[in-house]
């Protein structure tokens, strides 16, 4: 379900609302604008902040329910020190969409002081972020006993109208996001690579955009064979996506976001472990955040052209399936020794890589949750960066960054690079236990075409969160779809 989101200006202690959030940072004098609102509330507000039961530290809560006229509830929220108002802003208002979504109360406000800007848009994207919920599959109880969830929320500036096209972008990447939060959540036997390609039509017909869907006829035709050998073991079709967006000056050579599209990923003949591997319904989080992303985009009416390019299928066991110790050539004519068929995104991404030659693009940005090697060495909290352009990397970063999914670069270095020199082969699809995330994108930059930048997210930590993150619940995280979002405004700037 949506979220009907919506800006305007006033005193909010005379907003009648069945909750308002306030977010107020640490240490701050007491805000004016908040007097209406302190009196119908008899003083507590304030006297909560003077007294400090409530202090503005990032993620403190303080829940009041009032009388009379204006806001029913006061959902006190901290933004911390502030030293990154957008940041700030856009958890504090994430917080407050989740909160007011599980109090059921249909209706909310968000209210911070000098709240404009790109404050505004950071306000309207963390209350589309925060009440986004999934309960598709969820037997629903009677009616009168059903949660309300949030379906409108007011973000109150102090300016309107100079705020009105941050306030169109925060509603836009949210939008984004939710769509690929959804297509995350799924399960495989939903989300497959033909959903995949309904989606991309989806979003093509609602914004004319172009969009062609390739089967395993035409990735026979186009010489894919390491795109089909992952393809092997399953009667799924695999799907080539391709979803052009032409906001720029006709001939402007496009950025190409490419995406990681294994709806199920069971690890082929070299069979992950049964324990955790319904996660593995998440290893198509790069093309997803490439879907969300051209969603955002295209709504934000960005001047810039943007080409996403995704591969989809499903690694499964079975008498038809790659086997370790195979050979495949690429679509641009390198062979590939398979030595672990659980290593396959790579496969996928490399004859994806190599299609994007034919856009000529300025530069490409992979997403793939790739690598267990990535979690290890990062963790949750960054996606891993590699490049072969620092310049580019340098850029990607600052995108990751203010959209608040903080990335950390790896080394490229050659010596890496003999790690994945083939046996019988150009190239090998493993490279041993040691250096797996950086050895899995040099494997990647094989296939990436000559003299173009190029930058690798690795999303295997951040793409999904195995638990309760405060603002995100357990689940799907949305990345990579701010960083995209934000490089690419970035270049139409």
């Amino acid at each position: 379900m949506s979220i009907a989101l919506s800006v305007r200006g006033g005193d909010p202690g005379r907003i009648a609302t069945p909750l308002i959030a306030v977010a107020l940072p640490t240490g701050g004098a007491f805000p004016r604008a908040l007097t209406a609102l302190d009196a119908a509330y008899g003083g507590v507000i304030s006297k909560a902040v003077k007294n400090g039961d409530f202090k503005g530290a990032k993620d403190e809560s303080l829940l009041l329910v009032g009388h009379g006229r204006g806001p029913a509830r006061v959902l006190l929220l901290g933004l911390g020190d502030g030293s990154d108002a957008y940041a700030s802003v856009m958890r504090a208002a994430t917080l407050a969409g989740r909160k007011g979504n599980a109090l059921g109360v249909r209706r909310m406000a968000f209210w911070a002081e000098r709240l404009a800007g790109d404050a505004v848009e950071a306000a309207a994207f963390g209350l589309s972020r925060g009440s986004w919920d999934f309960t598709d599959y969820k037997t629903q109880p009677a009616a009168k006993d059903r949660p309300k969830p949030l379906t409108e929320a007011v973000v109150i500036s102090s300016d309107v109208r100079g705020s009105r096209g941050a306030f169109v972008a925060g509603v836009a990447i949210g939008e984004g996001q939710r769509l690929t939060r959804r297509l995350q959540q799924l399960p495989g036997n939903v989300c497959t690579p033909e959903y995949l390609a309904r989606t991309a039509r989806d979003i093509a017909k609602r914004h004319r955009l172009r969009a062609q869907v390739f089967g395993r006829r035409d990735l026979k035709r186009m010489k894919m064979e390491s795109f089909l050998a992952v393809a092997a073991g399953t009667p799924q079709d695999p799907k080539l996506i391709v979803l052009e967006y032409r906001g720029g000056r006709r001939g402007d050579a496009p950025v190409a976001l490419v995406g990681k599209g294994l709806c199920f990923d069971s690890g082929g003949i070299s069979i992950k472990p049964a324990q955790g591997m319904e996660m593995m319904k998440y290893d198509m989080s790069g093309a997803a955040g490439v879907l969300g992303a051209i969603e955002a985009i295209a709504r934000m009416k960005l001047r810039v052209n943007v080409v996403g390019l995704i591969g989809s299928t499903t690694n499964m066991p079975s008498g038809t399936s790659m086997n370790p110790g195979d050979v495949v050539t690429a679509s641009n004519g390198k062979t590939i020794e398979i030595l672990n068929t659980d290593a396959e995104g790579r496969l996928v991404l490399a004859d994806v890589l190599a299609y994007s030659a034919r856009f000529k693009p300025a530069a490409i940005i992979d997403a793939a949750t790739l690598t267990g090697a990535c979690v290890i060495a990062l963790g949750n909290s960054a996606t891993g960066v590699m490049t072969n352009d620092e310049r580019l990397q340098d850029e990607v970063l600052a995108a990751a960054r203010r959209g608040g999914e903080p990335g950390w670069p790896l080394p490229m270095w050659d010596d890496y690079r003999e790690m994945i020199k083939g046996d019988i082969a150009d190239i090998k699809n493993i490279g041993g236990r040691g250096a797996g995330t950086i050895t899995a994108a040099l494997f990647l930059r094989e296939f990436v075409p000559t003299g173009t930048p190029w930058v690798h997210l690795d999303i295997a930590g951040t793409a999904y969160s195995e638990s309760d993150l405060t603002v995100i619940p357990k689940g799907p995280t949305g990345v990579p779809v701010r960083t995209f979002v934000e490089f690419v405004r970035g270049r139409a700037r």
